[in-house]
């Protein structure tokens, strides 16, 4: 991983700055992502707008958030950090050389972890200084995660291995009882849960190899399972979404997609959203498990807001849909965005392109 000095951050800061608009709602320029007149018909408005510099040749390839951060990384591993809420600049670095793989992107405190190669690698959220480097002696299946005690990493060896937070020193191991591989990680601060290739889904104390409950789907897990507690959701190529008790494994609702799935569910007060390859987008409701709405062609959401789910379409399209009348009310032409997070914290939207284009937009309050 690339270190470079506070000297270093602060010409970069200054080029950037130089190079780069941050636009608020009331500005407007040729090139913006979404025109602001199609925005504002569609009762949204831009809370700021920013050109990346990258590179001749180099695109903009994903967008995380994390925090009080917006982070862009380029398909050279290239990672600009942004504040969330004005889209200024904060810091730029090589996060990993050109054409290693990054598993993973997860804050924790104020600290970011990945792996990268064969190093578990940690740096400051807000500064992007590197905190620790640790070296593995196994490959990772998955993502890694982590509470206040420990780290916990998939190896492809079939184990999750469990790293004290401080040392990093592995304390023990802990495996599904079909040795099957580990395809997703969660943590809380008393337990870690983990989904295999075989459709197992085990729950273990945090602190020792000790089983709390296990679940069987009836293939394997497919994405990250997500956690929210009391409850836990897990997509699976059986073509169900499962919603358990996360303290018990008791199966709460399932629900029939209809197709393979191999894409993590969205999880929000009032619904799971889960990308069905071939149909799109579907909402279940998640005190029910009954279907809400479809969206055909839908990639994922962006954000919800005062009871509107906004959905990206293949189609290019902000495509806003009623969770109360499970309609869709209109849709937004969007056609220069290609990237965007599915954010289920507020109701900011953030969008980009591969050229470096970012913005961050949010409904007009009413």
């Amino acid at each position: 991983m690339l270190r470079i000095s506070k000297n270093a951050v602060s010409a970069v800061s200054i080029i950037l700055c130089a190079a780069t608009s941050i636009l608020t709602a009331s500005e407007t320029i040729s090139d913006a992502l979404v025109w602001p007149e199609l925005l504002t018909e569609a009762g949204l408005k831009i809370v700021w707008e920013n050109q990346l510099p990258l590179k001749k040749g180099e695109t903009q390839d994903r967008l995380y958030i994390a925090g009080d951060y917006f982070y862009s990384f380029t398909d050279t591993n290239y990672i600009i950090s942004l504040n969330k809420n004005d889209g200024s600049f904060i810091f730029g670095q090589a996060y990993a050389p050109k054409g290693f793989p990054i598993i993973g992107f997860e804050l924790y405190g104020d600290e970011l972890f990945s792996i990268i190669g064969n190093q578990l690698v940690e740096i400051r959220a807000a500064s992007g200084i590197e905190v620790s480097q640790t070296r593995l002696s196994f490959g990772v299946s998955c993502p890694a995660v982590r509470n206040q005690t420990n780290f916990y990493v998939a190896g492809v060896d079939r184990r999750v291995h469990v790293l004290t937070s401080d040392k990093k020193v592995e304390m023990f191991k802990g495996a599904a009882d079909d040795d099957s591989i580990i395809t997703s990680l969660v943590a809380a601060e008393d337990k870690v849960i983990f989904g295999t290739e075989t459709g197992k889904i085990v729950a273990m104390k945090y602190d020792e190899p000790a089983l709390l409950w296990q679940f069987k789907a009836r293939d394997g897990i497919a994405g990250s399972l997500v956690l929210d507690d009391p409850i836990l959701v897990a997509a699976s190529r059986d073509t169900n979404v499962y919603m358990l008790d996360a303290e018990t494994g008791e199966l709460i609702w399932k629900f029939q997609t209809q197709a393979i799935l191999d894409k993590s569910p969205t999880v929000t007060d009032n619904a799971v959203y889960q990308y069905v390859w071939g149909k799109g987008l579907t909402a279940i409701d998640r005190a029910t498990g009954r279907l809400m709405w479809r969206v055909p062609g839908g990639l994922g959401l962006a954000a919800e807001s005062d009871g509107k789910a906004y959905v990206i379409t293949e189609g290019r399209k902000l495509a806003v849909m009623d969770n109360e009348l499970n309609k869709e009310l209109y849709s937004v032409n969007f056609a220069d965005v290609t990237l965007f997070i599915s954010n289920n914290e507020d109701s900011h939207i953030y969008i980009g392109d591969d050229t470096g284009r970012v913005a961050c937009l949010k409904p007009i309050e009413k």
